[in-house]
């Protein structure tokens, strides 16, 4: 297992970790089971947005003598209408929910505390600007949550959200799919072949791009949810690439997004669970999911989706990984954060280490001018 810093915490999560989805209706028997393989394999991580009783009954019982072991995302302003998933903004309801959802999985704190479905300007005020603001930081003082988050399905609103301050952490839909749709899409809808076709374009949207950017200069992390678009994107038939990925590619794909620490999958067996962790079996070339995007997008535009295909590099650079980080540097070009300074400079060469020798250019199935990429990181960070 790999793990990865949330935001400013100093807590690990494992890249791969649960989603919720999985377990809702599954026994209490095969909850346990998987929660106890999750666990036994290094997964640490998992989210628990539910807010149906028995559900989180189940998590209680299948973390017994594990909850130190387990980071939990709980969300405040999840509540349930006639069984349904509903939000609520009302401080004194969001207080009840909550702490039916401490007692419900039978603890006395939440890890990350997140601010449910985020998605309008609205959500965002209401959460991040008024009452509610007040109890969410009054429970962390209480280290009844030990840091603050939001699931967010909008990277406009997100990117506000990453820009406060006071979140370590956004869960947010990452899938190459969702990442070439206009900003203000609603995803739902995109769950739909048709609508999908009608949005898409061939880039990767720049208020998306953005966003990785603004998470990564700021220090919040991601934690990923969609990332098998419902399971569309390993369906030859139904995905709407044309062609299916396989669990592999989606991890990989969303794992090179910039800020990203955990792929939240939505196992509800053993079987399941044991398909993503292959992901570390896996060599590059099942991995790699350039071929798949490149059929469905044609001439791309935009820039670089951190694929790594145009590897290796005779100067052994890890093209990616450097630009990456000259991409969120550029944000700020006058006042780069220390840690993207730190970790570029980590590594072993850098865009200065550049010979213009095109290899990567040649390879590349983007169009990506990698040699000008270089010399910008060079630039920016003076190596």
């Amino acid at each position: 297992m790999e793990y990865r810093e949330i935001g400013r915490t100093g807590i690990k999560a494992s890249v791969i970790g649960l989603g919720s989805e999985g377990i809702a209706r599954v026994s209490a028997a095969e909850t346990d089971a998987v929660i106890g393989f999750a666990v036994d394999s290094g997964i640490n991580i998992m989210d628990c947005c539910m807010p149906g009783l028995e559900v989180q009954d189940h998590i209680n019982r299948a973390l017994r003598g594990r909850r130190e072991k387990m980071l939990i995302q709980g969300h405040i302003g999840s509540s349930a209408t006639d069984g349904q998933y509903d939000v609520s903004r009302d401080t004194a309801t969001c207080r009840k929910n909550f702490e039916t959802l401490l007692r419900g999985l039978g603890t006395d704190y939440i890890d990350f505390g997140m601010f449910f479905f985020v998605d309008t300007h609205k959500d965002f005020s209401l959460c991040f600007e008024d009452e509610l603001l007040r109890y969410v930081t009054d429970l962390k003082k209480q280290g009844i949550i030990r840091a603050i988050g939001a699931s967010c399905h909008n990277s406009e609103v997100a990117g506000r959200i990453a820009e406060t301050g006071i979140a370590d952490l956004i869960m947010f839909s990452v899938n190459p799919v969702f990442d070439m749709t206009p900003v203000n899409s609603d995803i739902y809808e995109l769950l739909d072949d048709a609508q999908f076709k009608e949005k898409y374009t061939l880039e990767v949207d720049p208020g998306r791009a953005r966003f990785y950017q603004l998470c990564g200069q700021h220090q919040v992390s991601i934690t990923v949810m969609k990332t098998l678009l419902a399971g569309k994107l390993l369906s030859a038939e139904f995905s709407p690439l044309g062609r299916p990925m396989s669990v592999s590619q989606c991890i990989h794909y969303a794992l090179t997004r910039p800020a990203v620490s955990s792929v939240l999958l939505g196992c509800k067996s053993e079987a399941e669970i044991q398909e993503a962790l292959s992901y570390f079996e896996a060599g590059d070339a099942a991995r790699d999911y350039s071929q798949v995007l490149q059929s469905f997008r044609g001439t791309a535009r935009g820039g670089c989706l951190y694929c790594n295909h145009c590897q290796p590099c005779p100067s052994g650079i890890d093209i990616a990984a450097v630009t990456r980080y000259a991409d969120i540097a550029g944000l700020n070009k006058n006042d780069i954060p220390f840690t993207v300074v730190q970790h570029y400079r980590s590594l072993a060469s850098h865009g200065s280490d550049c010979i213009s020798c095109s290899s990567c250019e040649n390879k590349c199935p983007f169009g990506i001018p990698v040699i000008a990429n270089m010399k910008k990181a060079a630039a920016l960070f003076g190596v």
